[in-house]
């Protein structure tokens, strides 16, 4: 015969999550654009997740349709210029410049660096239950030149925002 004792340690480990929301879902949609028109759009980044977000890496994909079949193998979106702004003042300068075209062919870890790190480096990223607006203005670019090929064509964008979260730390 022994004497025993027995204690059970109750542990729970909850995963948080990573749930970046976007306001509105679509940012553009405009009709009769000519060379020289520029919009300026806002949308509403949440971090509604229980986690920090370090950086968002924008993923950019379009398909241009050219409606009269002439643009040969001209890029449409060669000729739509892309600022990314931290604020709405017409005096603020954009955080990063580029056209569509180039955007869809950049790496997205330099983007994050780009256009996010200078806004959220310094307070360490999107907090969870926190929200940041981003302004962006496209610019359908006048070029001097003649610009009839693209009259009637659309170009449909897709960006996907990838949410990162900050570097795991000890608990």
């Amino acid at each position: 015969a022994f004497f025993s004792d027995k204690e059970v340690s109750n542990n729970t480990f909850a995963a948080g999550t990573l749930d970046l929301t976007l306001d509105p879902k679509t940012l553009v949609d405009i009709k009769d654009l000519k060379p020289g028109d520029s919009v300026k759009k806002e949308f509403l980044l949440k971090n509604s997740g229980t986690l920090a977000i370090k950086d968002v890496k924008l993923a950019t994909k379009y398909t241009v349709k050219d409606a009269n079949g002439n643009n040969a193998g001209e890029d449409f979106g060669k000729h739509i210029k892309v600022k990314f702004l931290w604020n709405w003042d017409k005096q603020s300068e954009p955080v990063y410049e580029t056209t569509l075209a180039d955007l869809q062919n950049a790496d997205p870890d330099l983007l994050a660096k780009d256009i996010f790190a200078p806004e959220w480096g310094e307070k360490g990223g999107l907090e969870a239950g926190t929200e940041d607006y981003l302004w962006v203005q496209f610019v359908f670019e006048d070029d001097g030149k003649d610009q009839n090929k693209f009259q009637g064509d659309s170009l449909n964008l897709e960006w996907t925002f990838n949410a990162n979260q900050t570097d795991g730390e000890e608990k």
